[in-house]
């Protein structure tokens, strides 16, 4: 009879418990730790090759040079004036990129389209994308844009000598007689209606109230004309049917709207927009006079917070103290809050008949507002002595 050569053993408790512990069962447990570590590093590895892919494709397409390890020289020059968009066309026709709409949008995205400088370059087709910004950007050329702000409130005049200041005009005369005759200008539908009013040709200048107040970005060889234009633009995009509907059903003309709202530009801080607005529109509604200081103060150029009598007897159609009625024209470039406030003043003031209002303190800007002639020389009396303060504050 053959001998076992492995003789097996009977299998007691602890036995057992210590394969559980020791043999397949700890295996097991780390297999249930790792198995998800591998599939997130797998997916991981998954996830980078599409990445990766997808770059090498985009940069084959778009990023790479045109014909790489290509020294030949090629003269390429930015003129004065040219637009990023122009600019990436005449690469693409030079063969000097694979796609003039990705370079486009990657210098926008980079912000150096403000930076591309006028001049001639030297360049390669053996250069990518990222070579021909940077040289485009810190040539010896100067910026083909350059940003504008105009300030809601300021006047055509105030306009002319910061664009002078800014060296985008040489003379501030240009500017200004174009915007006193609208030369040039005169097919926007609103300048036409303006124009219909017969005493157009006694307002200071025609353009006044009618050149948005934004930031621009310009041409640093822009032409004033093309500056009034794209000002005259903006305009015509925020002055939106919305507004044109409210205005007729309050029988008012965009010319009066805009003059309405130069009038509370200057009367008050956005706060009390509304409130200002409603004061005029009851005072239009009872064929009172506006009496409105800052229709004074177009006229003299001086901001005097206690009028002379000289001052009230002036003989100007911007003279609200003198004449009934609004101004012959806009005594300032308005905000678009100005303009909203003045196609929808505050009702409550409309309702409860609000006719007046004083300044406060000239530094803040704060108001008082009055329903009766009564309440308004009570106001008066109280905040006059710090108008006169004001004016000698300032020589006036």
């Amino acid at each position: 009879m053959a001998k076992n050569r492995h003789p097996i053993r009977d299998y007691d408790y602890e036995d057992l418990r210590d394969e559980r512990e020791y043999g397949l069962y700890w295996y097991s447990g780390l297999w249930n730790i790792l198995r998800p570590i591998l599939i997130g590093a797998g997916a991981l590895l998954l996830v980078f090759g599409l990445i990766s892919s997808a770059w090498s494709a985009i940069n084959e397409a778009f990023i790479s040079p045109v014909l790489p390890g290509d020294t030949m020289e090629i003269a390429f020059t930015v003129a004065s004036g040219n637009s990023l968009s122009r600019v990436s066309r005449n690469l693409e026709e030079q063969g000097l990129i694979k796609n003039s709409s990705f370079f486009k949008y990657y210098c926008d995205f980079a912000g150096l389209g403000q930076k591309i400088q006028a001049g001639d370059y030297m360049m390669t087709r053996g250069m990518n994308i990222f070579e021909i910004a940077d040289l485009l950007t810190t040539g010896d050329g100067q910026p083909i844009t350059m940003d504008i702000t105009l300030i809601p409130g300021h006047t055509l005049e105030d306009f002319a000598a910061y664009l002078k200041e800014k060296g985008v005009i040489k003379a501030e005369s240009e500017f200004l007689d174009l915007c006193r005759t609208g030369e040039g200008v005169t097919d926007y539908y609103f300048l036409k209606d303006a124009l219909s009013d017969g005493n157009a040709q006694n307002r200071r200048y025609l353009l006044e109230g009618y050149l948005a107040p934004n930031t621009y970005e310009i041409y640093t060889d822009a032409t004033p004309l093309s500056i009034i234009k794209k000002l005259l633009d903006q305009t015509d995009y925020i002055f939106h049917s919305e507004w044109q509907a409210r205005a007729a059903e309050l029988g008012m003309t965009m010319d009066e709207v805009l003059t309405l709202a130069s009038m509370i530009e200057k009367e008050a801080k956005k706060s009390d927009f509304a409130k200002v607005s409603a004061v005029f529109h009851n005072r239009l509604n009872s064929n009172m006079k506006l009496q409105s200081d800052v229709t004074i103060h177009y006229v003299t150029e001086e901001r005097r917070m206690s009028l002379r009598s000289s001052d009230l007897a002036i003989d100007s159609p911007y003279n609200t103290y003198k004449y009934a009625g609004l101004p012959i024209g806009p005594i300032c470039n308005p905000s678009p809050e100005a303009i909203n406030a003045a196609l929808y003043p505050d009702e409550s003031y409309l309702a409860e008949k609000y006719l007046y209002f004083c300044s406060k303190d000239p530094d803040t800007g704060e108001l008082y507002f009055s329903r009766t002639l009564e309440e308004h020389e009570r106001a008066t009396e109280i905040y006059a002595p710090l108008w006169q303060a004001y004016d000698q504050e300032r020589g006036l």
